[in-house]
């Protein structure tokens, strides 16, 4: 920094200030206040990208003022999305474009789309940062897509109405859960062949592994249920329910969860009932409901996890969780029937 300081050019609350000490400029001073300010105008927040079924558009939150950063164009019926490894593209599945689009997040810009068979809904991407799992639908198969040679590496045989996908920490292993099957199907990711099943409560939707894989957590819209299975036995070891007040069990619909890191909190949304069920991990039972916007249906916890955006279709906007006090703090209104969200950290924000 040079040793000459205008310290009239210094701001603070828009206001100039004038760093003297008996007559002399405090260079230490105005240095240190030059840096902070700069600090304040460069530092941005993570960023939230919530897809909108019924818009074909992507919506971006500024995740510390929860204004909406801008909306984009995108394929038909944008459901599942997720992050690349590296937080340089986003993939988005457009499931009436029949696509997976890719999209680079430092030009705002679709760069291609990904072959990904019929009606993709939901997808996961594997560890290697190069293979995503896909969900079909209509066709009753995963498929499994090089993301690098845009190419389609197979396609295997699952249930019935395929809807929620999860790949293992270690992936090992990559789980879809099929809605009218009732089962949670178990795909060798070394061979991507189908090697075996758990059934679970009326269609499934959500999966979800814990951090250290040791157990599957599975969500069940119909049943009203989250089944916990041991990921060695491949069997339930555990099933929890809900109960809200002045709420009808039918209305009580577990869809997409969270799992904190700590493993101290699971995050279950309950789609119509519009609330968030927080469950203890150590006793498996929910200690509290938080109301949020109507028919919830997935999260996106901050990478410090002290948040969590949920996604509300119905209403149209997203709730945004403090997770320290467990209440709802801000309500941002996004497009209509948003489905999907994920964060990108503000480090990787383009510049």
């Amino acid at each position: 920094m040079s040793q000459k300081l205008n310290a009239q050019n210094l701001q603070t609350n828009g206001h100039e200030e004038m760093m003297k000490v008996d007559g002399v400029y405090n260079l230490r001073r105005a240095a240190l206040m030059a840096f902070c300010l700069g600090m304040t105008t460069s530092a941005q927040a993570h960023w939230v990208y919530v897809s909108n079924e019924k818009d074909d558009t992507v919506t971006v939150i500024d995740a510390d003022t929860y204004e909406v950063v801008k909306t984009i164009d995108v394929g038909l019926r944008p459901r599942g999305i997720t992050m690349s490894k590296d937080f340089s593209r986003l993939y988005i599945c457009a499931s009436d474009s029949d696509a997976v689009q890719v999209f680079d997040i430092a030009t705002d810009k679709v760069l291609h789309d990904l072959p990904s068979g019929e009606d993709p809904e939901q997808f996961a991407l594997h560890p290697d940062d190069r293979h995503l799992y896909i969900a079909n639908e209509d066709d009753a198969i995963a498929t499994v897509v090089d993301t690098q040679t845009r190419t389609v590496v197979a396609q295997i045989d699952v249930g019935v109405e395929p809807e929620g996908m999860a790949v293992s920490h270690d992936g090992k292993w990559a789980i879809v859960t099929s809605e009218t099957t009732n089962m949670a199907h178990w795909i060798d990711t070394e061979t991507n062949t189908l090697v075996d099943n758990t059934l679970v409560d009326q269609r499934p939707r959500d999966a979800e592994f814990t951090l250290d894989d040791k157990e599957l957590w599975v969500s069940s819209e119909i049943g009203g249920t989250v089944s916990v299975i041991d990921v060695e036995t491949k069997q339930i070891k555990h099933i929890i329910n809900f109960e809200l007040d002045g709420v009808s069990d039918e209305r009580v619909q577990p869809v997409g969860m969270e799992l904190t890191s700590d493993g101290k909190y699971a995050f279950v949304a309950l789609g119509p009932a519009n609330h968030v069920a927080v469950v203890d991990r150590n006793t498996y039972k929910p200690i509290k409901y938080i109301l949020v916007g109507r028919r919830v249906w997935h999260m996106a916890l901050t990478p410090e996890e002290d948040r969590f955006f949920a996604t509300n279709g119905v209403s149209g906007d997203v709730t945004v969780v403090d997770v320290a006090s467990l209440k709802p703090i801000k309500t941002i209104k996004v497009g209509r029937f948003p489905w999907g969200a994920v964060v990108l950290p503000k480090q990787h924000i383009p510049q």
